[in-house]
C-alpha cells in the first residue's frame, strides 16, 4: 500500500559488520532519543543511509525527479520500518537497530520500500536478501528480546464472565499433553474482536483469546479448539526452513487434527 508498513528485524550487531560501521553505531549509541523516540546519528551516517535511498531510487525510477528523503531511526516497540509520502517529500522511519546492519541489508529495505510505495517489481535479489535476514535465527531471537522488553502487554485475564482460561487449559493439557505443558500467561482479549479469534504471543509468552467467545451462547468446544489450537504453538514453535517460516508445519497440523470436534468448532468460527 502507499503509505504501507513493513516488518524488519534487527540484525545481530555485535558481530559480522564492518569496523567502519561498528564505530558509526557507536557513536550514535551515545546520543540521546528525542522526546518523541527519534534517534540523533552521526551526520556520516544519515548521509550514508540518504545516499543509498538515493540510489536505490534511481534505479527504480531513472528518469522521475529526485525528491527529498527524510530518513529517522526511531525506538519502535517492534519492527516496523514505514515510508510515507507526503508533498513529493519521502519520510522514512527505521528501527534503531537497523543502524548498523550491513549495506546490503538498507540497500534492500530501501529498494522494498521504494518499490512498494511506487508499485514497482519487487528485484528477486533484494527479496532474497531481505527474507534471509529476517528469518536467520540470530534475528528472530533478537526480535522477541525487544518485543518483550520493550511492549507492553496488556492483560485483562482469564476470568470471564462465563468461562474462565485456566479452566479451559487444565483440561486439555491433561486431555491431549499428559499434562506436560507449563501454562503461560492466558488471558481474555480487551475487546470483543472478530477479525483476531486467538494468538500466542511468545514475547510475552500469553495466550489470548478474543473476548467474543465470553458469553452463553458461545459452545465449549469453540473456546476449546482456539485455546488448543494456540496450545499446539507452545509444543509446534515456528520453525524456518529457508526463507519461509513454517508457523503450521506437518506436525501441528497432525495434531490440530487430533481434536474431537474440529469439524463442528470450525463451522461455529465460520458463523461468526
Amino acid at each position: 500500500m502507499l503509505e504501507g508498513l513493513f516488518d524488519f528485524l534487527s540484525w545481530p550487531l555485535a558481530e559480522a559488520q564492518p569496523e567502519a560501521m561498528r564505530k558509526a553505531v557507536s557513536r550514535t549509541r551515545k546520543t540521546k532519543a528525542t522526546p518523541r523516540g527519534t534517534l540523533l546519528i552521526s551526520e556520516k551516517v544519515a548521509a550514508d543511509v540518504v545516499s543509498i535511498f538515493e540510489q536505490e531510487y534511481r534505479v527504480l525510477r531513472p528518469r522521475a525527479p529526485m525528491p527529498e528523503f527524510h530518513i529517522r531511526f526511531r525506538r519502535f516497540v517492534s519492527l516496523n520500518t514505514t515510508i510515507r509520502l507526503r508533498d513529493g517529500q519521502l519520510h522514512v522511519s527505521l528501527s534503531d537497530l537497523l543502524e548498523g546492519a550491513p549495506e546490503s541489508v538498507l540497500r534492500a529495505i530501501a529498494h522494498i520500500l521504494i518499490a512498494k510505495i511506487y508499485k514497482k517489481p519487487i528485484s528477486a535479489a533484494h527479496n532474497h536478501r531481505y527474507k534471509r535476514f529476517q528469518y536467520s535465527e540470530a534475528v528472530a531471537r533478537q526480535t522477541e528480546q525487544i518485543r518483550s522488553s520493550r511492549g507492553a502487554k496488556r492483560y485483562s485475564g482469564p476470568e470471564g464472565r462465563y468461562f474462565n482460561l485456566e479452566e479451559v487449559f487444565d483440561s486439555l493439557n491433561e486431555r491431549f499433553f499428559h499434562g506436560l505443558l507449563g501454562r503461560p500467561q492466558l488471558t481474555w482479549s480487551e475487546q470483543a474482536a472478530k477479525r483476531l479469534l486467538g494468538h500466542y504471543d511468545a514475547a510475552h509468552n500469553t495466550i489470548v483469546v478474543s473476548r467474543v467467545f465470553d458469553r452463553p451462547s458461545s459452545p465449549r468446544y469453540a473456546i476449546e479448539y482456539l485455546l488448543y489450537h494456540e496450545m499446539l504453538h507452545l509444543k509446534h514453535p515456528v520453525s524456518v526452513r529457508g526463507t519461509r517460516r513454517c508457523v503450521h508445519g506437518a506436525a501441528f497440523k497432525a495434531d490440530e487434527k487430533l481434536f474431537p470436534e474440529l469439524e463442528k468448532a470450525l463451522a461455529f468460527l465460520k458463523r461468526l
